[in-house]
């Protein structure tokens, strides 16, 4: 029996060395190689739920693995401990449409960690015809180009063939198309000229426009009537588009242009978001609250309303909102003529300075020492940059209204203005409002060159920095994960975008990696031009463009198309 035993074990014991090789022989799993890794960060992944620890993988333009990558190796390697990893910000009102043009860096957005800049608020930079081409570049100022393209789809294709490190997107301008075919006049098309708009709407989104874009306080959008919206919209929304909408008043009859834009949406079946929710001039703080609760009801009714806002007391734009639509009626060179008339100076002079619901008055709204003036297309007018309007007249012996007159015709150009309109109170409750994203409304610039020829409004370099460094880290008024998702997941869903504003595999690899403690904004209204911090790396489509805080110089930025494109 105990022979019998013994004869078993040493059966076994044969069995198991065959069966095992020596401990040398046996082979580990190769490491999976990546063209990066990005290790130990604290991964935001765009969704709003809490962040995980862990490593971000990118192979070519997508994101290839997510979570602890130990048997992963990477041709660049990355170590992101104790920063935050997120999916790349969304612009979602970027007026860098001629600054990338200039500078296809865009530096002041990637050093805050945006990848997409979407563009379009009521003017477009296409569809053009020869007369709009002309006057466009009549009227350009210390940016100097060519315009080598017709539509809309052909001048985003125009940018990335020149080069850009941020993505573009954009929504058509419904001012555009207005001008198209009527031009500056204060009429309703004819129902040939609205079939026509409408088949150049049906053009842009076969070539990639997210939607309808308004600016409806400005001439000629104030002549478009909501019946002519709803007509353009309903094109947009048969592709799946959005309309969005700087809309007809955010200050006196801001409910009244709520309900408006509430209509077009019910109306015409399309989602409809609110450029920069506001609520402009102190009589009209209060209504933020209605307002609110106006958005919430139309929501809870099952209407797709949302809104984007900037971090920032004042709005940047143009002494034509200074002054009343009627005297705007035929564009710039009609404009000019008319305010050397000394009677038609006197009856404008009266408008800007008497409350009214006809017009959107931001003078009147900010007041003289309100109004900053930032830009000027004639050198001899810019040494008057950074000063207020109040100030100048000053200088000058005049009143404020008759200054204003007075530059306009003197720069032969809206010239550029920024109006403390905005409380702090209103600002801080809208960052909190789960359907709001944000838009810095301005070009991406530099502290260089042309750009320094005029003060931006410091948004164009900070309106991101702000609101993760200032709101989010010092205030606390939202979460970073929900910040994250208002930067990412939230605007790329509302736009229909595909495969990006989330950290996943197969998304597109734009990823930002920022330090949480450090990321702050230093550009001011006195000294605009200083870029925000705490942003350590980006990647557009895979490709690093900021490293270590400091731009590469590369430029992957490509074309991000609306629902309705069809490839040609």
């Amino acid at each position: 029996m105990k022979s019998t035993i013994v004869r078993v074990i040493v059966l076994s014991l044969a069995v198991c060395l065959v069966a095992a090789p020596p401990a040398a022989a046996q082979k580990k799993k190769p490491a999976e190689t990546y063209d990066v890794v990005i290790r130990n960060g604290r991964i935001y992944d765009g969704s709003g739920g809490p962040p995980v620890l862990g490593d971000v993988a990118i192979r070519g333009d997508k994101i290839a693995a997510i979570g602890p990558l130990h048997n992963a190796r990477g041709r660049t390697e990355i170590d992101a401990k104790g920063l935050a990893v997120a999916p790349g910000f969304i612009n979602m009102l970027s007026w860098a449409t001629d600054s990338l043009i200039y500078d296809g860096r865009s530096q002041s957005d990637i050093r805050q960690g945006v990848t997409l800049e979407v563009m379009g608020e009521g003017w477009s930079m296409g569809p053009l015809n020869a007369e709009m081409k002309k006057l466009a570049v009549e009227q350009q100022g210390d940016i100097k180009y060519d315009i080598r393209w017709t539509t809309l789809g052909e001048y985003l294709d125009y940018l990335v063939r020149r080069g850009i490190s941020p993505n573009v997107a954009s929504f058509v301008g419904a001012t555009t198309v207005r001008i198209h075919e009527i031009g500056y006049a204060d009429s309703p098309p004819t129902p040939a000229e609205l079939d026509r708009m409408r088949a150049l709407v049906k053009q842009a989104m076969k070539e990639g426009a997210l939607g309808v874009g308004s600016s409806l306080i400005y001439a000629p959008a104030f002549y478009a009537k909501t019946e002519e919206l709803i007509a353009l919209c309903k094109v947009a929304a048969r592709s799946g588009g959005r309309y969005i909408s700087h809309m007809r008043s955010e200050g006196s009859r801001l409910l009244e242009a709520l309900d408006e834009l509430i209509a077009i949406s019910r109306e015409a079946g399309v989602p409809a978001e609110i450029y920069h929710l506001k609520a402009a001039g102190k009589p009209n703080w209060p209504k933020m609250d209605a307002a609110i609760a106006k958005i919430n009801q139309a929501r809870a009714q099952g209407l797709r309303i949302t809104a984007d806002m900037y971090t920032y007391p004042a709005g940047a734009t143009g002494l034509n909102a200074a002054m009343p639509p009627w005297v705007q009626e035929g564009g710039l060179q009609v404009w000019l003529a008319r305010l050397k008339d000394p009677a038609i100076r006197e009856r404008v002079k009266q408008e800007m300075s008497t409350p009214t619901d006809q017009w959107e008055n931001l003078y009147l709204g900010a007041g003289a020492e309100g109004t900053l003036l930032a830009g000027f297309k004639n050198d001899a007018l810019k040494p008057l940059t950074g000063k207020t309007l109040a100030e100048v007249a000053a200088l000058r012996g005049k009143s404020p209204e008759e200054t204003a007159m007075d530059l306009v015709i003197e720069d032969g150009s809206r010239v550029d203005t920024i109006y403390f309109l905005m409380s702090e109170e209103n600002i801080r409750k809208q960052i909190q409002l789960p359907w709001v994203s944000f838009g810095s409304d301005a070009g991406s610039i530099a502290p260089e060159g042309a750009f320094l020829k005029s003060n931006p409004h410091p948004r164009a370099y900070g309106n991101v920095a702000r609101l993760l460094g200032k709101y989010v880290r010092d205030e606390k008024l939202l979460s970073l994960q929900e910040a994250v998702r208002r930067l990412t997941s939230l605007p790329a869903t509302n736009l229909k975008i595909p495969q990006r504003g989330r950290l996943k595999p197969r998304y597109f690899a734009d990823v930002v990696v920022f330090d949480p403690a450090r990321i702050q904004d230093h550009a001011t209204f006195e000294k605009p031009h200083q870029y925000s911090t705490g942003v350590v790396h980006v990647f557009v489509n895979g490709t690093q463009v900021l490293k270590d805080g400091e731009h590469t110089g590369a430029k992957p930025g490509r074309v991000v198309r609306g629902p309705g494109y069809r490839k040609k």
